[in-house]
């Protein structure tokens, strides 16, 4: 019996403390007891605090537990030479900003002090504290955060991605494609201007439908709206999840004369034919084909493979933590943040943020061997670009109610909240979040609320 898998162990127990005390005075005890938070992995790389993936949520926490156990005592794991700020994409992609901007190296980002190794993670050993990277090397760890983000799937829909290779369709959820969106919207003369959402999770679920607002803006300023017949053909029963919201935006879309089609999801691209073809959902093994002149993918996204085949996930493959801690439910020393795990909240920088903190308080207890105190509310973000000066921002929590910052009505349009989706909120992310110092708005939440919210 392996005490220290047992499910929920409660690391401030006396049963916990005195298996551990037990394999300290007895090293030859640790196979038995099982405790993961000392290495039984042969490896010369040992990390105090080792974080896998080095997207927002890898970089905010290495940089917060370097300060928490010092230098030379955590490493992050990613083989990307290139950091990107994601949610500035859908500004590029419209061309209202340039890719470049959105760039920095992984080199300037990672904190001193903490050590960059520049691999892939090919096997996860949470039964030994240690991963195996593509390189065959093997590091252990006393502590775990895994923050792998989540995989692209475009080649899920038949003609993808190879169809990126024509004219007429783009995408802003790679580098790769996101210039190809603004291209088309220059380029689009008449027709349909169609806009996806998959039948899967998304990170930023508002982005599917914020490049329409763009483009039907574009579209008014350049003189082509009265030919272009848009599109939003989405996966989803509603508009957006959170009602308040959602009226909202259900108001643009008829003020703007834009076609929702809800339980629409994109099967296949012909881009020879400039055809995309769409299951019915609520009518199964139907499907519609739209002619289009512009079309922009959401692609379907999922757990990378690495993650799945691991003991660490649910039964979907994302990381299987709890809601509230963030603490994963079988490895007491194992962590998450962001995409790859199976918090239901939106996937979001916003949340990130958010998880950031309470991340940080949940392993500085663990650590004391203290049950963690600090809980995550499910709080995210999602900046609704509305035009080129509007944006509704949508704030919320585990529970689908609003939990809005500013002492207003976040479900109107307004220019100050698009200037601080496009210039507030980058600055924020370099400086701030990266560095392991933005947990997210709640303090000041309550200050613009008089500390009633």
């Amino acid at each position: 019996m392996r005490l220290g898998r047992t499910v929920g162990l409660n690391m401030a127990s006396p049963v916990f403390n005195a298996q551990r005390l037990l394999c300290r005075i007895c090293p030859g005890l640790r196979s038995v007891c099982g405790l993961h938070t000392t290495s039984s992995c042969a490896s010369k790389d040992h990390y105090k605090v080792l974080v896998v993936g080095g997207g927002s949520g890898g970089i905010t926490m290495s940089a917060r537990m370097k300060r928490k156990v010092g230098a030379g005592k955590v490493a992050v794991i990613e083989p990307s030479e290139n950091h990107y700020y994601q949610p500035l994409w859908t500004l590029v992609g419209a061309g209202a900003k340039a890719v470049s901007t959105s760039r920095r190296s992984t080199a300037s980002l990672i904190p001193s002090g903490v050590k960059w190794i520049k691999s892939q993670v090919q096997e996860f050993n949470p039964d030994k504290n240690c991963v195996r990277t593509d390189d065959g090397k093997e590091i252990s760890y006393e502590y775990l955060i895994v923050a792998l983000g989540l995989k692209l799937h475009y080649e899920k829909i038949k003609g993808l991605p190879e169809g990126f290779n024509y004219p007429k369709i783009g995408s802003n959820y790679s580098v790769e494609t996101v210039d190809k969106t603004w291209k088309a919207l220059q380029d689009f003369k008449e027709g349909n201007a169609i806009f996806t959402f998959p039948n899967t999770p998304v990170k930023c679920a508002g982005a599917p439908q914020k490049i329409m607002y763009l483009a039907d803006s574009y579209f008014r300023k350049t003189g082509k709206r009265s030919k272009a017949n848009i599109m939003y053909n989405t996966s989803l029963p509603v508009l957006f999840g959170i009602k308040k919201y959602a009226d909202s935006l259900w108001n643009i879309v008829k003020t703007r004369d834009l076609n929702v089609n809800l339980r629409h999801n994109l099967i296949e691209v012909r881009p020879d034919k400039q055809e995309a073809v769409f299951e019915k959902l609520d009518n199964p093994g139907e499907t519609v084909v739209f002619e289009y002149e512009m079309l922009h993918v959401t692609p379907p996204m999922g757990p990378h493979e690495v993650l799945k085949k691991s003991t660490l996930v649910d039964e979907a493959g994302w990381l299987d933590i709890d809601k509230d801690m963030l603490q994963h439910k079988k490895y007491p020393n194992v962590f998450g943040i962001g995409d790859c795990t199976n918090l239901p909240t939106a996937k979001t920088a916003a949340a990130v943020a958010a998880q950031s903190s309470v991340l940080d308080r949940t392993i500085s207890r663990v650590m004391k061997n203290e049950k963690p105190d600090k809980r995550y509310d499910g709080y995210t973000s999602c900046p609704l670009v509305t035009s080129y000066n509007t944006v509704i921002l949508a704030e919320f929590d585990y529970n689908g109610q609003p939990l809005e910052t500013f002492p207003i009505d976040q479900s109107k349009e307004r220019m100050s909240m698009f200037y601080m989706k496009a210039d507030v909120m980058p600055h924020l992310y370099w400086h701030g979040l990266l560095k392991g110092f933005w947990g997210g708005p709640a303090p000041y939440r309550k200050i613009m609320h008089l500390g009633m919210k």
